[in-house]
């Protein structure tokens, strides 16, 4: 998603040397086991009117309102969460109050009344807790994704911050994958988010009528997360494996059954009472 900025982002060093940390942090950093800070109180909300939480600004273009879409549709449809059936949100181009393209809130469930204003965006007051995980799609060389929304979202208290270039505009680098942490970030090779049990690949294939390299996402053992539709061909594959072999086993037990006929007729023609 685009946000207005005069240089382009390639013309800059998309981090400093202190705020890009290496080495990467421990696998027990990445846990984040924070305890979450719960909703304001009624009387402490802030005030909303004023805020622009719609600006009917059309997406990009085609390829990101799908990409936007299968990140979704696939979580709701093939994944219950990291553990213990944990509740969680999927959102995409809703405001953040960073305008983002993806994201994904652990723990939280969407309020019943959705078109109530301040609960028309994610706003961390009403759910006490920023989200686990943002993503920005990159169409053009201004939204400031490789540094203003990187150091905006580490503020914010996101853990993992997803930069997605399908069309290189910032750099040769397709896909990245940041930790966070307030004052510093720190790049994950192996795009696996250990805090939300989620992984990330790069995948060539159809959705919907379109063929593509799409960015999905992916379980613990390397297993696509499929949306509804491919759930339900997979199903109607293994549905219709079955029938086939169904079939073979009815067409070999009838062979079968004709093989022994003929062999009880040829022994009756030479006098043989065959066994029942």
């Amino acid at each position: 998603m685009a946000t207005s900025s005069s240089t382009p982002d390639r013309d800059k060093q998309p981090f400093d040397a202190p705020f890009l940390r290496q080495p990467p942090p421990t696998a027990e950093e990445l846990q984040r086991c924070e305890e979450p800070i719960g909703p304001l109180k009624p009387e402490d909300w802030p005030q909303v009117d004023h805020l622009v939480t719609e600006d009917a600004t059309p997406v990009d273009n085609i390829y990101c309102e799908k990409q936007q879409r299968l990140l979704t549709e696939s979580l709701y449809a093939s994944w219950t969460g990291p553990s213990d059936g944990r509740p969680f949100i999927a959102l995409a181009n809703v405001g953040l109050f960073y305008g983002t393209d993806v994201l994904v809130s652990l723990d939280v469930e969407l309020p019943v009344d959705i078109w109530t204003k301040r609960h028309r965006s994610y706003m961390i007051w009403e759910y006490g807790k920023p989200p686990e995980v943002v993503l920005e799609l990159v169409s053009n060389t201004v939204g400031g994704e490789a540094d203003v929304k990187l150091r905006t979202y580490a503020r914010m208290g996101v853990s993992y911050y997803v930069l997605y270039d399908p069309t290189k505009q910032l750099s040769d680098q397709v896909l990245r994958v940041y930790a966070l942490h307030p004052g510093n970030a720190a790049a994950l090779q192996d795009m696996w988010l250990p805090g939300v049990e989620l992984g990330l690949l790069l995948w060539q294939g159809k959705f919907e009528d379109r063929e593509d390299t799409w960015l999905r996402w992916r379980d613990r053992d390397g297993q696509m997360l499929l949306t509804g539709a491919e759930r339900a061909e997979q199903e109607r594959q293994r549905a219709e494996q079955e029938r086939q072999r169904a079939e073979q086993e009815r067409v070999m037990r009838q062979q079968a059954q004709q093989q022994a006929e003929r062999l009880a007729a040829r022994l009756r023609e030479l006098g043989i009472e065959p066994e029942a």
